[in-house]
């Protein structure tokens, strides 16, 4: 495990042209690679370092896989390039001319960045928040759109690719044991799937920078209440329009919410969301069109209902619940075929 030490930081700061030295410092995040691999030298780690004058900086120290420090470094100027457009995103300094650098730090090799810390982290997402938040998205997106910024890495809300949302995949892994239940019903949800996909490949839409992880965890709000987002650490290229459908219903569902909708927040953060982000950035009648193909999608797959819990499509599968097996495909076929509805809902959104 990677052990850090104020005289470690202070010569990382001295680099990126902090001169007052390091008095202490605070762990945020780090990932227990050692879990998985006990030699490995695999590190994610976040610190704050407070310096004697009183300021606080984020040093961020990696060494993952498929995590490159010319990744890092695009991540980091995307970064850079919307704070100098006017989103509020903390300072990220450099050093020699680069935004990250590399390190050999008691044995681990890491891709280093620094920048600002700043405080008043988003707790919870209300009505307000969640209308921010989407105005806040779209800005970047016309800066990234504008500017022709691009990070190439992959993202985690792709509708084409694997994605953190939902998972066709997940669905159909369980093919032979839903055939079996009924064969019609899971040939109807495959066909309805490929339906919707294509509609979503017909979308020829170019591909810009995101920050790639719209959360609460990931927002703060400056003492003028204007809201800011920090840690880059998933942007890359991604079609925009995407981006804001697949952000938005993130921030409506998996989320920390006020009491009084943490039963159901999406009735209340979806539109939010979407209402301030399509105030600056409207939807074309090509991403109109595309929205209830993509929501049906991300609802009927969604991978809480279909990996997680007790009522999960996999909890039903490894317990031969056939009943249950089939309650799920009938539940998924309806969301697939609700596009009357979900457009409707597009029409009230967007």
């Amino acid at each position: 495990m990677l052990t850090i030490t104020t005289d470690d930081l202070g010569g990382i700061l001295r680099d990126y042209g902090v001169t007052s030295p390091c008095r202490g410092f605070t762990e945020l995040q780090r990932y227990d690679y050692e879990d998985y691999d006990p030699t490995g030298k695999s590190v994610r780690l976040i610190i704050k370092a407070e310096t004697e004058d009183g300021r606080a900086f984020v040093v961020r120290l990696k060494n993952e896989e498929d995590v490159t420090p010319e990744i890092v470094e695009a991540q980091s100027g995307f970064a850079a390039a919307l704070r100098a457009r006017g989103i509020e995103t903390p300072r990220v300094f450099s050093s020699n001319g680069r935004y990250a650098r590399q390190y050999a730090i008691h044995g681990y090799e890491v891709t280093v960045t620094v920048e600002e810390f700043v405080p008043g982290q988003l707790q919870t997402v209300d009505a307000e928040a969640a209308e921010k938040t989407g105005r806040l998205l779209a800005h970047m997106h016309n800066i990234a759109e504008e500017d022709d910024l691009h990070v190439e890495n992959e993202v985690l809300f792709d509708p084409l690719t694997w994605n953190d949302l939902f998972c066709f995949e997940e669905f159909t892994k369980h093919e032979a044991f839903l055939n079996d239940i009924d064969s019609g019903l899971y040939e109807a949800i495959v066909l309805e799937h490929e339906k919707h996909e294509k509609k979503l490949r017909d979308l020829t839409e170019p591909r810009y920078a995101v920050q790639g992880d719209i959360s609460d965890c990931n927002l703060y709000v400056t003492e003028s209440g204007e809201l800011g987002v920090f840690d880059f650490n998933r942007s890359g290229d991604n079609v925009l329009f995407f981006d804001a459908v697949m952000q938005a219903v993130f921030e409506a569902r998996l989320m920390d919410y006020p009491d009084e909708i943490s039963k159901d927040p999406e009735p209340v953060i979806l539109p939010a969301f979407l209402r301030g982000y399509t105030d600056v950035r409207p939807f074309s009648k090509a991403q109109r069109e595309c929205f209830p193909c993509l929501f049906a999608l991300i609802s009927a797959f969604w991978l809480v209902d279909l990996r997680y819990g007790d009522a999960s499509l996999r909890a039903a599968a490894e317990e031969n619940d056939r009943e249950a097996a089939r309650k799920c495909m009938e539940t998924i076929l309806a969301k697939l075929r609700g596009v009357k509805s979900v457009l409707q809902t597009a029409r009230d959104l967007i």
